[in-house]
């Protein structure tokens, strides 16, 4: 039989049937052999292959149908293994706030450049519309104007009321969808938004530091009534890089890869190089300071060994 891993809790994976059926299954020990350099051979969103246990409402994953891609981060601070968060991607929703909590641009161009990374389609999600105030507002036109120009779609919403949150609805219609972001920006709140019967526990901001408290404790894949699925992560505070090199990060922004090529020379690594075209495009406005800068932050910072994402 096939079937999509809806869940992993660790030792056991819940695996939906073609007929709706969901079975707990194990995995079969040849998969933990086959060289599979990360802490879970099989991620939710894979598609597998799977034996029913005789006489038990339970199966065992036999292999690992071929993935269109995926995404990782490290396992932890001192491993070399890397854990898969979700495969067979369609659309990377970051949801974002301008306040409660605050989100820096840098984050949000790390999470953008992973997803380039794994050719995953991503979009931007701006949630609390209803609590911002006329600054606020400005730098949330000055932001999706930023990230529109660099092709992201853009979404203003607030799961609060409502408002806007069609628009995201129709997006994610039909696609596997990955939402993430950092705990408090109202992600389980919007999720429930477009799916009411999942009803996700929330939780509050805190007055003291304004971070959100954790409420995701593992990666699930939700079904949709309008068809497809979101798969909702555990809220995330910090977004660095694994498996980069130095050379391929101006690759991932849209912006530069536009001018890149137009460089004096192929190697340019656009920091310091004469008659570098990304440079020049940058002083012309044609890319955004802020994206430059997050460049240079990324390329001289070295956030490549640190943890893709760190659990709450």
């Amino acid at each position: 039989m096939e079937g999509l891993v809806i869940k992993s809790t660790g030792n056991w994976y819940q695996v939906k049937l073609a007929d709706g059926e969901q079975l707990n299954c194990t995995i079969k020990g040849r998969l933990r052999l086959r060289g599979i350099k990360t802490t879970n051979p099989v991620a939710v969103g894979d598609r597998v292959t799977l034996e029913r246990v005789p006489d038990q409402p339970a199966g065992i994953i036999t292999d690992i149908l071929p993935r269109h891609n995926h995404i990782i981060r490290k396992s932890t601070k001192l491993s070399k293994l890397s854990h898969i968060i979700a495969a067979n991607i369609d659309l990377a929703l970051l949801v974002v706030t301008i306040r409660e909590p605050r989100i820096t641009a840098g984050f949000i161009d790390r999470f953008l450049v992973t997803a380039e990374a794994y050719h995953i389609d991503a979009a931007l999600v701006f949630n609390k519309i209803d609590i911002y105030q006329p600054k606020d507002l400005k730098k949330l036109q000055q932001w999706s104007d930023i990230y529109q120009q660099a092709g992201y779609p853009t979404f203003r919403v607030s799961a609060l009321t409502g408002e806007n949150v069609e628009q995201v609805k129709a997006a994610v219609a039909g696609k596997i969808n990955l939402f993430s972001g950092v705990s408090g920006v109202g992600k389980s709140a919007l999720i429930n938004r477009i799916e009411p019967g999942l009803e996700l526990a929330t939780g509050r901001i805190s007055s003291y530091n304004e971070k959100g408290r954790h409420t995701t404790t593992h990666t699930q894949m939700h079904a949709l009534a309008i068809g497809g699925y979101i798969i909702d992560t555990p809220g995330i505070r910090e977004f660095g890089l694994v498996e980069f090199q130095k050379h391929e990060i101006a690759e991932r922004f849209p912006e530069m890869r536009r001018y890149m090529h137009a460089c004096r020379f192929h190697n340019c690594t656009h920091t310091h190089e004469p008659e570098c075209a990304v440079k020049q495009a940058v002083e012309e406005g044609k890319i955004p300071v802020s994206r430059y800068d997050s460049y240079l932050r990324i390329y001289n910072d070295d956030y490549l060994d640190k943890e893709l994402w760190e659990w709450e």
